[in-house]
C-alpha cells in the first residue's frame, strides 16, 4: 500500500492543534507534514463530487487516480452535482467531503452559516450568460423588464443575472424570476415557458449550438471562479485526504492542458453532448491559472457580496465581510504536488 501523503488521525489532530496554538487562521498555516512510513489514512471513506461545470473533477474520476492511491483502505465515493446550490446542500448535509461550486455560491453559503472553506481554485470559467429563444424580440438586458427569466438560485448564473440587471438599471423586482435547476431552465427556454434564461455551460452552449437559443449578454467579469470547497470538520479530521484531493486536482490541471481533445471527449461523454459543444465549453474555460485562492478571487467576491444583501439572499454586509475573511484556506493549494500522485 502506498504511503504517499498519508497522515494518521493523531498526526492530523496534533497539526490542527498546533495551528490553533500559534494563532494560524485560514490561509496562514503550513501544509500537513509528510506522513511517516507505515501510517494509515485518516478515514476509510472519501466522498467528493463531480460536475460537468468542473472538467478537472471529470478527469480525476475518469483516470481513477484517487482510487489507485488509496487502494483497498479507503473507499472513494463520487456524487454528481447538478449545480453549485446542490454541491453546497450536499456539503452542509455532510453528504460529501469536498464539492465544487462557483466562487459566488461558496461565499453565499459561508455568509449564511455553512461551515465550508475554499481549498483550491479549479478554473476561471466564462460559464454563465443570458440567453433567449432564437428569434425573440429581446435583444438586450434592459428588454427583460416585465419578462419571465429562469435561473438557479445560489449559483453563478443567478448572480450573473443580478449583476446584469443592476448594470441595466433593473432589479429582481422588474422581472418574474423562475427558480429552476439548470437543466430545467434550458428546457423552459426551449419550450417557450420562459422568456429568457441565465444559463450555465455546457447546457448553455448546447442550446446555442442546436439553434434553440441566442446569447444576448455575455460578460466574463460577472463570472466568479470555480472553487473547490470542503467542510471544516473534514479539513480538521482528514487533512491527509484533503491534500490528496488537491494534489489530484493539480495533476488533472496539467493533464487537461496537455490533452484538450481528451478533456473535451470526457466532458462530452459525461454530459451527453456533442464533442464540438464540449470543445466550445472547454475553450470558454481558463484552466491554466493558480490554484491558490487569494486576492484575485477576493476582489471578484467583494463586488458580488453587496448584491447578496440587496437581493435579500444575505441579511447584512457584516455577514458577507466575515465570510470573505474566513472563506479561503490556502494551506493545501500552496502545498499541492501533482507529482505525489503516482
Amino acid at each position: 500500500m502506498s504511503t504517499r501523503t498519508r497522515l494518521t488521525l493523531l498526526t492530523a489532530t496534533v497539526a490542527v492543534a498546533a495551528m490553533a496554538m500559534t494563532g494560524c487562521v485560514a490561509g496562514e498555516g503550513a501544509a500537513p507534514e509528510a506522513p511517516a512510513a507505515g501510517s494509515e489514512w485518516s478515514d476509510t471513506t472519501l466522498t467528493l463530487d463531480f460536475a460537468t461545470y468542473n472538467p478537472l473533477s471529470l478527469i480525476i474520476k475518469d483516470q481513477g487516480w484517487l482510487e489507485a492511491e488509496l487502494g483497498d483502505d479507503v473507499t472513494v465515493e463520487w456524487v454528481q452535482s447538478a449545480g453549485s446550490n446542490k454541491a453546497n446542500e450536499a456539503l452542509r448535509a455532510g453528504a460529501i467531503d469536498v464539492g465544487s461550486t462557483a466562487g459566488s455560491a461558496a461565499l453565499l453559503a459561508r455568509s449564511n452559516g455553512s461551515p465550508i472553506q475554499t481549498i483550491a481554485v479549479y478554473t476561471q470559467p466564462n460559464w454563465a450568460a443570458i440567453a433567449v429563444p432564437t428569434g425573440s424580440d429581446i435583444t438586450e438586458v434592459a428588454d427583460l423588464a416585465g419578462r419571465t427569466v429562469a435561473a438557479t438560485k445560489g449559483t453563478d448564473p443567478y448572480f450573473f443575472l443580478l449583476q446584469a440587471l443592476a448594470e441595466a438599471g433593473l432589479s429582481l423586482n422588474d422581472i418574474s424570476l423562475q427558480n429552476l435547476q439548470h437543466a430545467d431552465g434550458k428546457t423552459a427556454l426551449e419550450t417557450g415557458a420562459v422568456d429568457a434564461w441565465s444559463g450555465l455551460d455546457p447546457l448553455l452552449s448546447t442550446s446555442v449550438y442546436n439553434g434553440a437559443a441566442t446569447i444576448i449578454y455575455d460578460n466574463v467579469d460577472f463570472n466568479s471562479y470555480g472553487f473547490l470547497n470542503a467542510t471544516e470538520e473534514f479539513l480538521t479530521s482528514n487533512p491527509d485526504l484533503a491534500q490528496l484531493v488537491v494534489n489530484a486536482y493539480e495533476k488533472a490541471r496539467a493533464w487537461a492542458l496537455e490533452n484538450p481533445e481528451e478533456t473535451a471527449a470526457i466532458l462530452a461523454e459525461v454530459a451527453g453532448i456533442d464533442v464540438a459543444i464540449a470543445e466550445a465549453t472547454i475553450a470558454r474555460t481558463v484552466i491554466d491559472i493558480s490554484n491558490v485562492p487569494g486576492d484575485a478571487q477576493r476582489e471578484v467576491l467583494a463586488v458580488i457580496g453587496p448584491i447578496f444583501v440587496e437581493s435579500g439572499d444575505v441579511p447584512n454586509q457584516q455577514l458577507i465581510d466575515e465570510a470573505l475573511a474566513s472563506l479561503f484556506n490556502d494551506t493545501f493549494a500552496t502545498a499541492a504536488d501533482p507529482a505525489a500522485i503516482g
